[in-house]
């Protein structure tokens, strides 16, 4: 049970030291933004843009889009949102709209290329967060650890945990983006948060034992 219950302690850790740095520097403003012009529509590409392209940019990174990547990811999600915006009505939210178009342009990458290997660069999210150095080398720490694992992940789990539990989204709309029923999400998302916690257990245990 003790052990059981410092594994949880290390899981909650590491998720919340990644949520708290995806509020910090371009991310906060970001989030603050899309809060004043969540209840106007029609909205302008250039909201969209200014309020969500660091939302875009770290879920296509956490959806498994390679660094070399990314800016061309990013840059197909904006052309289609500027493309399809004007078809927005608001039935969801606008993040899980942008989500879902990420989604389909990262599969779709995915598909594209073969699996790379783990990508232990830092989120820039975590970077520029107020603490003081040992804060950010915690924050940047959990990052590192939080994307190795996501890379062991299969798509179906990697995505659900991504909606869920980074950027915490509702479990219907999650389920309406991914296309299936609710009762599918929860099982996909229990058998991540499992996978998760296994592989967090496992990487501290490998970085204790490295430091002995």
């Amino acid at each position: 049970m003790a052990a059981s219950t410092h594994r949880s302690s290390i899981v909650h850790s590491v998720l919340a030291s990644v949520r708290d740095a995806a509020l910090s520097g371009e991310a906060r403003a970001a989030r603050e933004s899309s809060r004043a012009i969540s209840s106007e529509l029609p909205l302008t590409f250039d909201d969209a843009y200014r309020a969500h392209f660091a939302f875009v940019w770290r879920s296509a990174k956490r959806l498994g889009v390679s660094d070399a990547a990314l800016d061309d990811v990013v840059q197909e999600v904006f052309v289609i949102v500027h493309r399809r915006l004007a078809d927005f009505e608001g039935r969801s939210s606008l993040k899980t709209w942008l989500f879902g178009i990420t989604l389909r342009v990262a599969r779709d990458h995915r598909r594209a290329v073969k699996r790379r290997p783990a990508d232990t660069t830092v989120d820039p999210d975590a970077l520029g967060a107020p603490g003081g150095p040992a804060h950010d080398a915690e924050k940047a720490e959990a990052v590192r650890l939080l994307y190795a694992i996501l890379d062991e992940m299969d798509d179906e789990r990697r995505e659900v945990f991504v909606m869920a539990e980074l950027e915490q989204m509702p479990m219907p709309e999650i389920a309406e983006g991914l296309g299936m029923n609710v009762n599918t999400a929860y099982a996909r998302l229990r058998s991540a948060r499992q996978l998760f916690e296994q592989s967090v257990a496992r990487h501290r245990a490998r970085d204790e034992w490295r430091l002995r």
